[in-house]
């Protein structure tokens, strides 16, 4: 976990490796944690991404969910958060908690009995059941900070969104180096895609820049070997 201030409130960017995986960007997935509001923060989840795409024939790997369910655990654990705010697109279709596979579906049941669960509905998943579990709603006010599932533009209000799954690209000697990040415009974060099965749109996008205008700066920031790296993506023209 890397410390960092964001709107005068102490967070932290919580770093969750697959157990047993290499250390590329496909097997991590980063989380914001809240010490004070003792709350988890994950977006685009996307369960039963794979079982979706098996219904038109696209068959991959049926294990997303649970991968993605160990990681979100595995979070919990890190930082003995007491509430999980999902922010949104938490599975890749509204139907998606009906095809959960039974081992699945029981880590789901158990996360959201043991803790305070909100669902905050996305644009994959706007008519999310009660089979779910948790509480759903479209957005919420908590701590003074807007939670929604898509960063509002032309808000200037403090917000933390998702639903853009950023990633730094950089390349270096040759090589292209990508790794899921936040974007931070000092009063709204944007925060990477947490599901296993989920691509990346680069952080430096003009669709993410645009979406959190008005701003005097805008930066990624990405969890690195217990150090929190700052990348400059866009600075207004003096």
């Amino acid at each position: 976990m890397v410390l960092f201030s964001f709107y005068d409130e102490e967070m932290r960017l919580v770093d969750c490796g697959v157990p047993g995986a290499p250390a590329s960007g496909a097997a991590r997935a980063s989380a914001l944690y809240w010490p004070r509001e003792q709350a988890l923060l994950v977006a685009d989840l996307h369960l039963e991404k794979a079982s979706f795409f098996a219904r038109t024939g696209q068959m991959l790997p049926p294990y997303d969910s649970r991968e993605t369910l160990e990681r979100l655990a595995l979070a919990v654990r890190l930082t003995g958060a007491r509430r999980v705010f999902a922010l949104g697109d938490n599975f890749h279709d509204s139907a998606g908690p009906q095809r959960l596979e039974p081992h699945a579906a029981g880590m789901l049941a158990a996360l959201t009995r043991a803790l305070d669960w909100v669902w905050i509905t996305g644009n994959h998943d706007p008519h999310l059941g009660a089979e779910a579990g948790g509480t759903r709603v479209e957005e919420l006010m908590l701590g003074g900070l807007a939670l929604r599932h898509q960063a509002l533009p032309g808000t200037c209000e403090a917000e933390i969104s998702g639903h853009f799954h950023p990633r730094l690209i950089v390349h270096a000697r040759g090589r292209r180096i990508a790794r899921p990040c936040a974007v931070n415009s000092g009063n709204r974060l944007i925060l990477p895609a947490f599901g296993a099965l989920t691509g990346g749109m680069d952080a430096a996008d003009p669709a993410i820049l645009s979406a959190l205008q008005p701003a005097e700066a805008i930066e990624a920031l990405v969890p690195a070997r217990g150090q929190l790296v700052r990348y400059p993506l866009w600075r207004k023209a003096a």
